[in-house]
């Protein structure tokens, strides 16, 4: 029953995640950017967030929908650090607008947490 509900709360996140970054249109792939994504990829972000979120919400092969949205997280999660590392510290579009500060640490352990969410979805 743990990894039903850290399934679906992941899924939803990712659902608003992916859409808040479609909603932000052209913004999103410049914003991606600066963030250290590469730009044939930033585009299509969004989609895979959407998709893995509502395979997740829907429990449409959990496990292998956590792994790969694990995968995701990690990802992000060491782009954000590089950026910190460097010094840098643009806006994080993680949410599209909702995100608007600047990068920070806050940000790596929020994604620790949704990183628990996806291992507790593969493993519960």
């Amino acid at each position: 029953m743990l990894g039903v509900i850290a399934s679906v709360i992941l899924g939803g996140v990712m659902c608003i995640a992916g859409g808040s970054k479609v909603a932000m249109g052209k913004r999103w792939p410049v914003e991606a950017e600066s963030l250290g994504a590469p730009k044939a990829i930033a585009p299509i972000v969004p989609w895979i967030e959407i998709a893995l979120g509502a395979l997740l919400f829907v429990q449409i092969k959990p496990e292998v929908v956590g792994a790969l949205s694990l995968a995701l997280l990690v990802t992000f999660t060491l782009l954000i650090v590089r950026q910190l590392q460097k010094g840098l510290r643009p806006v994080c579009a993680c949410f599209g607008s909702w995100s608007s500060k600047p990068l920070s640490g806050k940000h790596v352990a929020r994604n620790a947490g949704f990183i628990a969410l996806a291992l507790i979805t593969i493993f519960a």
